[in-house]
């Protein structure tokens, strides 16, 4: 009977702890979403519409290639809204099944990205002052991140703790792009982008003190890889080996 009771303690003590996962994750969905559609709204999403753009913000046309790439991470968006509405309904079954179309998705996002980052280079987009070939690195980065935190993710998919975790990195590292568009502060610069995007990830920090009086490892370990990246990919953008390496990439890809 002790064993039982301390059992059925246990469980209790685990659903209190984690009681409002469901609501700040699929705030943080609903949140990121937001953000997406206020960023891209004028700057992309108004283009079916009257009136919108005739541009892309870097002044290129709208190719089948930003299409594709508009398609794939709205669908994502929308896919993690999703995904967090199934869990907080504990439709766990349904939200493994679609889990699979994600993996396919994220894998397509990140073919086309690397395609779109790169085409950004050949047209010698960049925004202005900043050496198009050097700005590669920047939306390179964000897939090389993406792909990391979705692959791990995956591979941890029965550890739900840390799997829910990985996608939000996954989803913090793709928010600088939006963050961009947002009114103002693109003149900013990258650091304040990226800034803004992971306030996801400081509010997953936050949640995990005030909900467990701890911070998971994946937001110490991959938390810290992300904002580490920054400052490390922006170093390496400006040296010879990484212009010879965009160089190549637009050679071959471009």
């Amino acid at each position: 009977m002790t064993v039982i009771t301390t059992g059925v303690g246990a469980a209790a003590a685990g659903r209190a702890v984690g009681r409002y996962d469901r609501v700040f994750y699929g705030g943080v969905a609903l949140a990121a979403a937001a953000m997406t559609l206020i960023g891209f709204g004028p700057t992309y999403y108004l283009r079916f519409f009257d009136g919108g753009p005739q541009a892309t913000i870097s002044g290129g046309p709208f190719s089948t290639v930003v299409h594709l790439h508009g398609a794939l991470f709205t669908a994502w968006m929308l896919l993690f809204i999703v995904q967090t509405a199934l869990i907080s309904s504990r439709r766990v079954a349904v939200h493994r099944r679609l889990g699979v179309l994600g993996a396919l998705l994220a894998a397509g996002m990140v073919v086309v990205g690397v395609i779109a980052g790169v085409d950004l280079g050949r047209r010698g987009a960049a925004p202005e002052g900043v050496d198009p070939l050097s700005f590669m690195a920047i939306p390179l980065g964000d897939m090389v991140m993406f792909g990391g935190f979705v692959a791990a993710a995956l591979a941890r998919r029965r550890d739900r703790e840390s799997h829910k975790r990985l996608m939000l990195l996954a989803y913090a590292s793709i928010l600088a792009a939006p963050a961009a568009r947002l009114p103002g502060v693109l003149p900013l610069g990258p650091l304040a982008f990226y800034a803004i995007g992971f306030l996801v990830l400081v509010a997953g920090v936050i949640y995990d003190y005030a909900s467990r009086r701890t911070i998971h490892r994946v937001y110490l370990l991959g938390g810290g890889l992300l904002l580490l990246s920054v400052p490390l990919r922006l170093a390496l953008s400006g040296t010879e080996a990484w212009r010879s390496t965009a160089r190549m990439l637009i050679a071959a890809l471009g």
